[in-house]
């Protein structure tokens, strides 16, 4: 069996595995984002996957309503170039709803990527699952990058990957981008299984 096989097989029995641990909270977040925010209980979201190809990427919404829509209208220009500077983070974003503020610093808001894994669109783990405007105006601002991109996107994105597990958003594009190509050069089992294991205290490292 192959890496790419070998890759599937661990993606289906651990995303079906998590489904059934963590029942309780798929019936209990959205009751609490409703409550919190009201609907929508899920942000989707168009990100690139293997080969560029773009798919709808899941998650519980931490956010305020249209979160994404407001920070691109440039209505407020001042957070729109420190997103940009901050190499599309914000340390302290001002969209994240109280409860978004919790389910991010757990990584919970991420669980209903879980079903992007069984479709086969991501992987558990694997790089960052970047949006395109992301990586057209990341690469246009570190021209060193372009390369590297070739090699993110030969691979399926995951829920968790090398940068996740060492610094989360601290990491700037350029080194994030370097972590992520040298993941995916590796094609390596093992190595998804290190991350895995290093995944638990990289999620609770917020808290």
């Amino acid at each position: 069996m192959n890496y790419d096989s070998q890759k599937r097989v661990l993606d289906i029995i651990i995303a079906s595995g998590l489904l059934v641990v963590f029942l309780p909270l798929w019936l209990l977040i959205p009751i609490l984002v409703w409550i919190d925010s009201g609907f929508p209980i899920f942000f989707v979201h168009e990100r690139m996957g293997k080969g560029g190809k773009t798919f709808k990427l899941f998650k519980f919404r931490s956010m305020i309503k249209d979160a994404d829509e407001f920070l691109h209208s440039g209505k407020d220009q001042k957070l729109l170039e420190e997103f940009k500077n901050g190499d599309w983070k914000l340390k302290n974003d001002p969209r994240v709803t109280k409860l978004g503020k919790m389910l991010r610093s757990l990584t919970i808001d991420e669980f209903p990527q879980l079903f992007n894994v069984l479709k086969g669109d991501m992987s558990m783990v694997g790089p960052r699952a970047y949006v395109k405007k992301e990586i057209d105006e990341q690469s246009q601002k570190y021209p060193e990058t372009r390369e590297l991109i070739k090699d993110i996107l030969s691979v399926k994105p995951g829920i968790t990957g090398p940068w996740q597990t060492n610094g989360r958003n601290e990491i700037p594009f350029k080194v994030r981008a370097k972590m992520d190509a040298d993941y995916a050069r590796k094609k390596s089992v093992w190595e998804d299984i290190k991350i895995m294991l290093k995944t638990p205290k990289a999620m609770i490292s917020k808290w």
